[in-house]
């Protein structure tokens, strides 16, 4: 998939040159592509302060299959603009609402960015979803929820360190209707369309 980095290249009124943090005009009527030119520009920092923690897929999940055209805002965490990614063992998360239980090695990576009502661009946490073999966690359906910040740190993961500052992931994911396997989807307005799936 092409990652758009010519696009990035181009200038754009809508925001400011790079920097580490920088400043997107009009943040309020910001549109789709001027936010997957601001993801293009952040995409390596993120990544690299990622890298740091350690955690499975937070060094690699940039390589993975993303399943959004666009970055979208997800209110469920914190009004940020986030990316969806899957790796090669959770491929069937393309089929969206026609999949049910993901297998063991699944992992689901969230990456995030803020923009301020005045316009400013920060890095958020990286989100990780990881299927578990059975008896792991009932309550999780077998998920390990981890929450990496954006200088690597983790600020916590399911039956481990800071295993309670992510328990409001499971809470929230519960809401899903139990043949989704606690996964929400991308909103179809920004769903890549995956037509075949190998091994199907």
């Amino acid at each position: 998939m092409p990652d758009g980095r010519a696009a990035a290249q181009e200038s754009s009124p809508e925001f400011d040159a790079p920097k580490r943090h920088f400043r997107v005009d009009r943040p309020a009527s910001l549109s789709d592509a001027a936010a997957l030119t601001v993801y293009l520009r952040i995409l390596d920092e993120m990544a690299a302060g990622y890298r740091l923690s350690e955690q499975p897929g937070a060094g690699s999940y940039r390589m993975w299959r993303r399943y959004n055209r666009t970055p979208y805002r997800s209110a469920t965490h914190g009004e940020r603009f986030v990316n969806n990614y899957a790796n090669t063992t959770a491929k069937a998360y393309g089929r969206y609402e026609a999949f049910g239980a993901m297998p063991v090695g699944s992992v689901l990576a969230k990456d995030s960015f803020a923009v301020t009502n005045r316009g400013d661009v920060f890095l958020g946490p990286l989100f990780l979803m990881e299927k578990m073999p059975a008896g792991f966690h009932a309550e999780s359906q077998d998920w390990r929820y981890s929450m990496i910040m954006p200088d690597g740190s983790l600020f916590g993961t399911t039956n481990g360190e800071g295993s309670e500052r992510v328990a409001f992931c499971i809470t929230c994911h519960k809401a899903v209707d139990e043949k989704h396997d606690q996964m929400f989807f991308v909103p179809e307005k920004y769903r890549v369309q995956i037509y075949s799936i190998e091994g199907d």
